[in-house]
């Protein structure tokens, strides 16, 4: 058994209301609404609302929902708080011993991540990365001082993964994290276009026991209000989704997450306590699902792993 799971940031289940919720304008996969009503999904896919809060006061934020995706564990409470943006001190520990790469890693098992990087960018989290030569982004000093590492790239390296870069990209060994390449051609850097179906093409053929694709444009588009932004964003990562499931290996299982709601609600800037619903397809028994920290969990279960 393999797993692949889809990571799109902050894409929640809210009301079914098109003037406020772009998951209602379209059929997308994840458009699935309070109540049980949704998309229908393709054969073989089930549905899985999860709760996003841990019973934590506040909204839910990226960093500790993060790493409670990618340790398996309930992050917020274990830190008594949500952590927005990038995993501070203690969740950084809490990936360092519980990431759910290095528990399979640790077990002979092996893991990639799907998205490319600037190779610069990489150095200057001191992450380890895959070799590369070929034309890179130019970070300016001043920003380089301020990178902070994401939970899905500690992760990784947690489990002794290299990651990828853009020479990984250009040579289809590797996807941008908008899955099709424009924002790249709308800042005139040197990276491929490709349709959604062709990413998926890409990722299947890079794919490991384990393997990740990280999405948070809808989170961008949600925090901006901007509804148009959301509606490009969810389209493509919907045609991606779509092309992955469609051409899933036997022995691959794919999991579809977020880590919180924000884009099903335009009416506000911030994240919602909205569930989230958790898609699967592929064969084998899901333990039950309570909290996204489950996803984890779910992931190494389907591999045969204990945390």
């Amino acid at each position: 058994m393999r797993v692949a799971i889809l990571f799109t940031d902050g894409v929640g289940v809210g009301p079914r209301e098109p003037a406020t919720n772009p998951l209602a304008r379209r059929e997308y996969l994840l458009s699935q609404f309070e109540g049980g009503a949704g998309a229908t999904l393709p054969p073989g896919g089930a549905r899985h609302d999860v709760d996003t809060t841990f019973g934590v006061p506040g909204r839910p934020q990226s960093a500790s929902n993060q790493t409670a995706i990618f340790t398996g564990h309930p992050a917020p409470q274990l830190v008594g708080r949500h952590v927005l943006g990038y995993p501070n001190a203690a969740l950084k520990g809490l990936i360092a011993a519980h990431s759910i790469v290095r528990s399979l890693t640790t077990q002979g098992r092996t893991a990639t991540f799907a998205n490319a990087y600037p190779a610069e960018y990489l150095d200057a989290l001191g992450l380890a990365r895959r070799p590369s030569t070929g034309e890179d982004v130019r970070i300016p000093e001043r920003y380089l001082r301020r990178v902070k590492p994401s939970a899905s790239t500690l992760a990784m390296a947690a489990g002794q993964i290299a990651l990828r870069t853009f020479d990984d990209a250009r040579a289809d060994a590797g996807l941008t994290h908008d899955v099709d390449g424009s924002t790249a051609t709308r800042r005139k850097m040197n990276l491929p276009t490709r349709t959604p179906e062709r990413a998926a093409e890409i990722f299947w053929a890079l794919a490991a026991d384990f393997t990740l694709f990280e999405h948070y444009l809808a989170d961008e588009a949600g925090h901006a209000q901007d509804l148009e932004a959301a509606e490009r964003a969810l389209g493509t990562f919907d045609a991606f989704a779509r092309a992955v499931i469609a051409t899933r290996p036997a022995d691959a299982h794919v999991l579809i997450c977020s880590d919180h709601g924000n884009v099903e609600d335009l009416s506000t800037r911030g994240h919602t306590r909205n569930q989230v619903a958790v898609l699967s397809f592929g064969e084998g028994i899901l333990p039950r699902m309570g909290t996204v920290a489950d996803v984890g969990t779910a992931a190494l279960s389907l591999l045969g792993i204990t945390p």
